[in-house]
């Protein structure tokens, strides 16, 4: 019994000292696993040695320049690196540029970064310094910027998308006249206000619209032939028109004799 339990330390010992070789070589190897994980790790995340430094802009593009998105990317704090850019951060940036309607945002390896934009496509001017889209979504891009004339349509907040319809509405109902609509209004009281490309205002009021559009177009086929010209018509009424003609001054010129 006694032999029995003194050899026992020595097989536990000669056992440990038979694998510690391994068992250092294991650690060493986790170690440097790891080791090489944080350099890596760090190697990319560094804007000094991985940054993100070109930039490719994709889409048909009038009224937004390169150098307009190259600014609204400089203007965030960090642009940071191909494996800590965040997409989201740079899509809004480039969706606070006034034209901008949709905008994506990629990243390509190493070092690159892909914008594919779509800007807003103007259809009329709103309130005189806005500019509504084909949708009847307001956006501020400048009036200036504009490549033709646009219509012009006036009304009060939340109420681009009602006005955008009924100009396209009448447009419409207009061709066979041939003539167009210079601009719609829609006053705070829900009144109808038009002008005609040969500058006739239009008063349709609150009610009755198209039945006073269609009460419009019948009067005007017998009126506009008149050799007098037309300042207004009024179609606030229940039958029947209202109609204002231009007043035509007659100027002397003086001859001076010097």
């Amino acid at each position: 019994m006694l032999e029995a339990v003194n050899k026992q330390p020595l097989l536990d010992k000669q056992s440990l000292m038979k694998h510690l070789p391994g068992a250092a070589f294991l650690i060493l190897v986790i170690f440097l696993i790891a080791w090489l994980l944080s350099a890596t790790l760090s190697w990319m995340v560094d804007e000094q040695r991985l940054p993100l430094s070109k930039l490719i802009i994709q889409g048909e593009l009038h009224h937004v320049k390169n150098s307009d998105v190259r600014e609204a990317l400089k203007s965030l704090d960090s642009i940071g690196t191909f494996m800590t850019h965040d997409v989201d951060q740079l899509q809004n940036a480039l969706l606070a540029l006034p034209w901008i309607s949709h905008v994506s945002v990629r990243k390509q390896w190493p070092d690159t970064i892909k914008v594919f934009a779509v800007e807003h496509q103007a259809v009329a001017i709103w309130n005189d310094d806005q500019l509504l889209n084909v949708n009847g979504t307001v956006f501020n891009g400048k009036v200036t910027e504009l490549l033709e004339n646009k219509v012009s349509l006036y009304g009060p907040k939340e109420s681009s998308h009602e006005v955008l319809n009924v100009f396209n509405e009448i447009q419409r109902r207009l061709k066979p006249l041939s003539v167009s609509l210079k601009s719609v209004a829609l006053s705070d009281r829900r009144a109808w206000h038009m002008e005609l490309s040969n500058g006739i205002r239009i008063e349709l009021g609150r009610d009755a619209r198209n039945e006073r559009v269609t009460r419009f177009m019948a009067l005007y086929q017998r009126i506009i032939s008149s050799s007098r010209p037309i300042e207004y018509i009024d179609l606030r009424y229940d039958t029947g028109a209202a109609v204002g003609w231009k007043v035509i001054q007659e100027l002397e010129q003086e001859s001076i004799n010097e």
